[in-house]
């Protein structure tokens, strides 16, 4: 019946043709009566089958595509968490690295849905009320295929007010820990589920820790917005001279220093600042022969924009104005409405107002357990530049 279906828009059912998964609300011709997380067959305005999503009228990303064809939206998740698991294996020697991100939602056909791997240990987060109905079914799969000793769940994302959903923390199943011990490139640090920022640990940046790691040797490094010390453990492998080590969060310090040592380095021989970075930069010298600057989001919502452009562009220019010639500097972004051409309009007004030549050398290396679906470019949120001071 023509009533059980959600109808687009003439022509608005192109994205979904090219597999993209979201569907706004302007792209709606009709509703059937439905309950907001309710999964719905979807056609276009000349009566095209299209596949199934889940929607929510409280979004204005109102639809979620979870199945391009008439597969059933369960079968549709076991495959999708089974080939995303799969995947992975390919990926990692368990022996080096036994933390990455599992499923990556959209970027694994699993939108609201992501879920890290932390050794035995499973943590998600679900962003969207469709996929928070469907948790049960998530859980059993992950159970079934994965084997994890416990599952924790950290689902504390923004999104989740849109959705009109609650923030929710708690252990799914096994016993709780406090903190469980990783390895990543055969380095050693500690996973507090629980006391973490995101799912515990910044997975997505393995690949540009372990460039820190190559370009360390002999150097002065500073690892400024350094959360639990993955640069600056990075840093130390790779032969650096010393790491000063700065976070506005005393726990996060302190968790950098434990790191630290776990991975048999002196860390009286370090520095470790508690202290609001931008106050950091304006008030030191900053003899350092490579800076990392891998801040939190400054851009959380799109109308974000513009202040978080001018922090980007605040850190980048004192870092700029006070480091030496022949210096490296790493510089990064999280946000999402922040995409790389503007990120590096940023930094170059940064260099311009600090009279500095600046050349990129290098360019963000996506780690490939976070993978972006072609099809869905929207999921590429993370930049960086390895830059030259002359």
């Amino acid at each position: 019946m023509p009533g059980e279906f959600v109808v687009l828009k003439p022509g608005k059912e192109k994205p979904v043709l090219h597999r993209h998964h979201w569907i706004f609300s302007g792209a709606i011709q009709s509703l059937p009566k439905f309950a907001d997380g309710d999964i719905l067959p979807v056609r276009s305005s000349q009566g095209a089958f299209l596949g199934r999503g889940y929607f929510n009228r409280k979004s204005s990303i109102i639809g979620r595509m979870l199945a391009f064809d008439d597969t059933p939206p369960l079968e549709v998740i076991r495959r999708n968490i089974d080939g995303a698991a799969s995947f992975r294996e390919t990926l990692f020697d368990p022996m080096i690295t036994n933390a990455y991100r599992l499923i990556n939602g959209e970027g694994d056909r699993l939108p609201g849905l992501i879920v890290d791997r932390y050794d035995k240990l499973l943590v998600i987060q679900i962003s969207t009320l469709g996929m928070e109905r469907l948790k049960d079914t998530v859980v059993s799969i992950l159970q079934e295929r994965c084997r994890p000793e416990a599952i924790y769940e950290k689902s504390t994302l923004p999104s989740r007010r849109e959705e009109g959903l609650h923030d929710l923390s708690g252990w799914l199943s096994g016993r709780p820990v406090e903190e469980v011990e990783v390895r990543e490139n055969g380095l050693r640090f500690l996973i507090a589920p629980e006391q973490g920022q995101k799912t515990g640990f910044f997975l997505d940046h393995r690949d540009m820790r372990q460039l820190v790691r190559t370009l360390a040797a002999g150097k002065r490094v500073l690892n400024a917005f350094a959360y639990t010390g993955g640069f600056t453990v990075y840093a130390l492998a790779g032969g650096a001279s010393s790491v000063d080590s700065v976070d506005i969060s005393g726990q996060a310090v302190e968790m950098a220093r434990r790191h630290v040592v776990l991975n048999g380095f002196d860390a009286g021989q370090q520095g470790f600042y508690t202290a609001d970075v931008f106050q950091f930069l304006r008030e030191r010298e900053l003899n350092y022969d490579l800076v990392v600057l891998d801040p939190p989001a400054f851009a959380k919502r799109k109308k974000d924009v513009i202040s978080a452009c001018r922090g980007y562009k605040d850190i980048n220019r004192l870092a700029m104005q006070k480091m030496g010639s022949k210096t490296l500097l790493l510089t990064c972004s999280c946000s999402h409405h922040v995409d790389e051409g503007l990120f590096q309009q940023v930094v170059f007004q940064a260099a311009s107002e600090a009279k500095r030549n600046v050349r990129i050398i290098g360019r963000h290396r996506l780690a490939p357990d976070h993978p972006v679906n072609i099809f869905h470019p929207e999921s590429d949120y993370l930049k960086s530049f390895l830059l030259y001071l002359d």
